[in-house]
């Protein structure tokens, strides 16, 4: 069994910490910033298609991402329907002492105790605007039944999960889109980009979260 610690980051907020492959479910530097920065304002401030958005994120883990999803779909009254790909979840329990709903706002406590605590496997209406279906599974195992319109790649990164980061997921990636559509990650490097290219999708490398010179922003033309 792997250990599982929790340290507070920069920013204030927490984040998990596994000491057996020397990883952390987000930056040290700051994980609420880190996922605001990444999945939030280069990612779904900037989704084409305001109708009904579909997103995808591979890496459920600690619920971070949907949550500041879901507030954001509360905030601008735009439906949102989220898929959350996790092969490993973490206990409740332990999600619920990374006190993530203090950084984030009004309504969040609700929020995220529904979203840990929802069913896995079906759909779960959370708000009037964020529905979730988490499913416990693997990336490689995964079926776009309609085309996404954003991807949160929020994997551990290829040093510990290079299974992740392979040009096969790539190729997956892109066909769970939709023309337009784009995947978001904090990983910006070298292979990983030139595999992006390989497979389709047109590349933007920007300014990455405090502590990251650089994150990724990938499209499908």
């Amino acid at each position: 069994m792997i250990t599982q610690e929790i340290r507070v980051t920069g920013d204030g907020s927490k984040t998990i910490f596994l000491p057996e492959l020397n990883e952390t479910y987000h930056s040290s530097n700051g994980a609420v910033q880190e996922s605001r920065h990444i999945f939030i304002q280069n990612g779904l401030d900037l989704v084409v298609n305001k109708g009904n958005i579909r997103i995808l994120e591979v890496g459920f883990g600690t619920g971070l991402n949907a949550l500041l999803s879901a507030s954001w779909a509360e905030k601008n009254n735009q439906p949102i329907q989220y898929i959350g790909i996790e092969a490993k979840p973490l206990p409740p329990e332990l999600c619920f002492q990374l006190d993530y709903p203090r950084h984030i706002g009004q309504h969040a406590d609700k929020i995220y105790d529904e979203l840990i605590r929802c069913d896995w496997e079906i759909d779960n209406q959370l708000t009037t605007h964020f529905s979730i279906q988490k499913r416990e599974m693997k990336i490689q195992d995964f079926v776009a039944f309609e085309p996404m319109d954003l991807i949160y790649f929020d994997a551990f990164g290829p040093r510990v999960q290079a299974e992740m980061w392979d040009i096969t997921i790539l190729e997956k990636m892109i066909q769970s889109l939709n023309s337009g559509g784009a995947l978001v990650t904090y990983c910006a490097q070298g292979q990983f980009k030139r595999d992006l290219k390989a497979v389709g999708f047109s590349l933007e490398s920007l300014p990455g979260p405090p502590g990251k010179r650089e994150m990724t922003r990938a499209t499908k033309i």
